[in-house]
């Protein structure tokens, strides 16, 4: 395909990539000059000797080079929403932009910092790669569109819902129970702030991700066929685009607000979920829900980890709880919409070896979930409320499960899947009362 910078959203990257060149020139100049020490202040500074004009120079191209990448990404979401690899490519690269700001302005107050100087690094060269390819795929796919008008409060309920809110707000319920028990108080805000918007961002955008992946899945089963992606209402562009988005803004924000382990612990989430399960397990086995569980375990051993800077028994033991706990929630769904997964040609345990054995695992799993709840204080890792709460709340389980097994129906099932999503917030508000308390 011949290049060509005949569209208007081609020559606004070429300009970007001159302004960013430029931005890297008089970046390294002030490091060599050590222009820093006679031009302080921010955001700007006034010079106290002639080399201090290069660190102004510096910071007006910082500014100029900002400009250009917002306005090169609000000109890519008007103009080239249905271009998989210019808007995906696009967001990625103003994120990087940002990010390496956020991450360099970090360093100043946090010098020592070693993941922060490696992250800094690592985003030079992703940056200056994303950007080439920029250059190189504006001038080949891009075309001049005239921009689309949208229904805004239509396009904001989309893109919500696209993040899968519901699944986000339970997996921060798990995610603060981890930031209290690791740190055996309720956290304070700051570390609650970045932690849960972090941990937002990246279980948004694995949502995100996951629908993109399922787009055409998702069109043949009725709970999912009206999403934004299925129906049409957001192109895959956008789709792919935002989830990717939200993803790399999260590790910014955990690596540098947070700590580098709760950052990579999330990024494994998101890999796990995305490429593992989403990609491989979840149309290739019976055992998906069963493997692929350990994404959506991750996010208190994040809430831990950030808390505490490290992992022990009782993170891992919070994992389990989780991981135990996806099978049964998950397959009494599989249940009510059977069909559904039928038709998909997803291999769901109804549809592979039926109902009645479901529902006989739904119960095994069950008391195996309960049987890791009770770990916690067996191994003097929790106290009395939780273990009250422990065995009311799994006894009430044990009872749904017990009904799923022996009456069977929709009914019965879809009274245990709303139920163990109850019980999850539960069983986690009483691990924060315990640890806090």
């Amino acid at each position: 395909m011949k290049y060509s910078l005949a569209s208007s959203f081609s020559r606004y990257v070429f300009v970007l990539f001159f302004a960013v060149v430029a931005l890297t020139v008089a970046g390294r100049i002030v490091t060599l000059t050590g222009a820093e020490a006679f031009c302080k202040g921010w955001p700007l500074c006034m010079p106290t000797a002639p080399v201090g004009w290069m660190k102004l120079a510096h910071i007006s191209t910082v500014g100029l080079a900002s400009l250009l990448m917002l306005a090169v990404f609000r000109k890519a979401w008007r103009e080239q929403r249905g271009e998989r690899v210019l808007l995906p490519l696009t967001t990625i690269l103003t994120v990087m932009f940002f990010g390496q700001a956020l991450v360099g302005a970090i360093q100043v107050t946090q010098p020592n910092a070693g993941h922060l100087v490696v992250l800094h690094r690592l985003t030079t060269w992703a940056l200056w790669v994303s950007l080439l390819l920029l250059v190189y795929a504006s001038g080949v796919l891009a075309q001049d569109a005239e921009p689309v008008t949208f229904n805004r409060r239509q396009r904001i309920k989309d893109f919500f819902a696209l993040s899968k809110p519901l699944i986000v707000g339970l997996l921060l319920i798990t995610t603060y129970g981890g930031l209290v028990v690791g740190g055996k108080q309720w956290p304070s805000f700051s570390l609650t702030l970045w932690t849960l918007v972090g941990g937002a961002l990246a279980a948004g955008g694995s949502s995100a991700l996951n629908q993109y992946i399922d787009r055409e899945l998702d069109r043949n089963m009725q709970r999912t066929a009206k999403r934004p992606l299925a129906d049409g209402r957001l192109t895959d562009a956008e789709g792919l685009a935002f989830g990717l988005g939200l993803s790399l803004t999260s590790y910014y924000i955990l690596a540098s607000f947070v700590n580098a382990l709760a950052a990579l612990l999330s990024l494994a989430g998101i890999v796990y979920y995305v490429i593992l399960y989403s990609l491989w397990l979840k149309k290739a086995t019976v055992q998906n829900i069963v493997i692929g569980g350990g994404a959506g375990a991750i996010p208190p051993m994040v809430g831990y980890a950030a808390a505490t800077g490290g992992l022990d028994w009782t993170a891992w033991i919070l994992f389990l709880i989780i991981f135990m706990w996806t099978p049964p929630h998950f397959w009494a769904l599989a249940i009510v919409r059977m069909k559904d997964y039928e038709k998909a040609k997803v291999p769901m345990m109804p549809v592979v070896r039926g109902e009645l054995e479901t529902r006989r695992q739904i119960f095994v799993y069950t008391i195996e979930l309960v049987i890791v709840t009770l770990l916690l204080p067996i191994l003097d890792l929790a106290g009395t409320i939780y273990l009250v709460s422990a065995l009311v709340l799994g006894g009430a389980l044990l009872h749904a499960a017990w009904q799923v097994w022996k009456q069977g129906g929709n009914k019965v099932a879809w009274r245990m899947y709303k139920w163990s999503s109850s019980y999850l917030v539960f069983i986690f508000v009483a691990i924060m009362l315990d640890a806090a308390l």
